[in-house]
């Protein structure tokens, strides 16, 4: 381009239409709808037709998908522009595979956004102000973009991090007569020789305190961030509030913090757009499924988790939203005092797993199934999926089947060129049938170590 800004070069930017032929076809009009339906409804229609839907198809039900998408990706996956952080720089992704699930159903995916800031980014700068605001903001504008679509049918909520998860359960539990799922958006991967993404914002400080070099600073920051998409690895106020949208039934069952990227979160999406046109199709409604015993659920399983403080602020306002009794902290430390810590998850310890180990290991539904054992949970409560959580909690419980093998390991003694044993290795593979036509669920542990989770037909 040259120093005329007005001139972009080439004559053939000058070759503008003024008209075009627009669609071929015709809308599926009927008399009483243009007798009867606003105009808005009609004119829609004409909308739809111009942004490419096959105008025959129209007329089948419609549903919104809600997302904090952000940044622009190539087809590859390579950054054309850069999001603000992992944690919605892939949800396009599950936005995508939902709606091809509406689609093929014959039913019509409409897709909005409203991406969200990264608390991570803004450590330190006055963005952090900014930051709680947010929410509310958010959530005020999903529930203007799920009003403004009159003729949906439902509503799928993507999100995945600090303030964007909170503000789209917000804006679904304050649709209360509406079918809603929520698409927690999964967590990314620790890095195989490195620190987690909340270790590693200390790594200013230790530079300054001669901790670390400038060369293992600029290494440990390059791979913090192991995969491009997800939450961190730890159990901060992101993957803390995906655990509590999937206790309070707003998500499917071990659909909180799956692997970002990686084939089983795609299902996900797929299953939870398909349980969105079931539930519709139902009248299960969120007024249905959000409820004094769900939320009382939630925090039971926010307490096992040992989950973030921050909750403390994002489920009082979700109650609210849903024109439920807000918790008290009377009702916090009660409940703190009775439900005990059974989660292992950084940064809690003793061990700090990252959460893809606790979604590995059974994440929400396991650690609801020892709850529902103690007698801590009311599992009459309904969820998305259209099942109480007693009967899901049924279908998740012992294996249906359960083999094991133990192996010798040896290792080559280098002055003698021997092998030597030095031990032993147990491998369980575990399957969990999940009805005539549902895949099965296998599960390989090797020496207590979840290291694999399978869908199988």
């Amino acid at each position: 381009m040259g120093d005329n800004q007005f001139d972009g070069g080439g004559p053939e930017l000058l070759d503008i239409s003024t008209h075009a032929p627009g669609p071929s076809g015709a809308l599926p009009f009927t008399e009483s709808m243009l007798r009867d339906r606003p105009s808005g409804d009609l004119f829609g229609w004409s909308q739809n037709a111009g942004m490419g839907w096959t105008p025959s198809a129209l007329g089948g039900k419609e549903f919104l998908i809600l997302s904090t998408h952000g940044g622009i990706r190539a087809p590859d996956g390579t950054p054309i522009a850069l999001g603000y952080h992992t944690g919605h720089w892939e949800v396009g992704l599950l936005m995508e595979a939902a709606a091809n699930e509406f689609k093929r159903a014959g039913a019509i995916p409409f897709a909005a956004v409203c991406t969200d800031p990264c608390d991570g980014r803004s450590q330190g700068t006055p963005a952090m102000f900014d930051s709680l605001p947010y929410r509310n903001d958010a959530a005020t504008i999903f529930g203007r973009l799920i009003r403004s679509l009159p003729t949906r049918r439902g509503v799928l909520g993507v999100a995945t991090c600090d303030k964007g998860l909170p503000a789209m359960m917000m804006a679904l539990a304050a649709a209360h007569d509406l079918s809603c799922v929520l698409v927690p958006g999964g967590v990314t991967l620790v890095p195989t020789v490195g620190e987690d993404a909340a270790h590693i914002q200390s790594i200013g400080v230790r530079f300054v305190h001669g901790e670390i070099t400038l060369d293992q600073a600029a290494d440990l920051g390059c791979h913090t961030c192991a995969s491009p998409g997800g939450g961190c690895q730890f159990l901060g106020t992101a993957a803390t509030s995906q655990v509590v949208g999937e206790a309070l039934g707003m998500a499917l069952g071990h659909s909180a913090l799956a692997p970002s990227g990686h084939p089983i979160w795609l299902d996900m999406a797929r299953r939870s757009a398909a349980a969105l046109m079931t539930a519709e199709a139902r009248g299960l409604k969120m007024r249905d499924i959000l409820t004094d015993a769900a939320l009382r659920n939630a925090m039971v399983t926010h307490a096992a988790f040992g989950g973030s403080t921050n909750l403390l602020l994002h489920v009082p306002a979700v109650a609210h939203a849903a024109g439920l009794r807000s918790p008290t902290v009377h009702d916090w430390t009660e409940i703190n005092r009775r439900v005990p810590r059974i989660v292992d998850a950084l940064p809690n310890g003793p061990r700090n797993h990252p959460t893809i180990q606790v979604f590995l290991a059974g994440g929400v539904p396991e650690v609801m199934l020892h709850l529902r054992r103690a007698g801590l949970l009311e599992t009459d409560v309904m969820t998305v999926s259209g099942m109480t959580l007693g009967e899901i909690s049924s279908k998740c419980g012992e294996p249906a089947s359960r083999t094991s093998r133990t192996e010798d390991v040896h290792v080559r003694n280098r002055n003698t060129g021997l092998m030597m044993k030095t031990g032993q290795t147990r491998t369980e593979t575990l399957t969990w049938n999940r009805g005539p036509r549902a895949a099965a669920m296998v599960v390989t542990v090797v020496d207590g170590e979840v290291r694999s989770i399978e869908r199988k037909p």
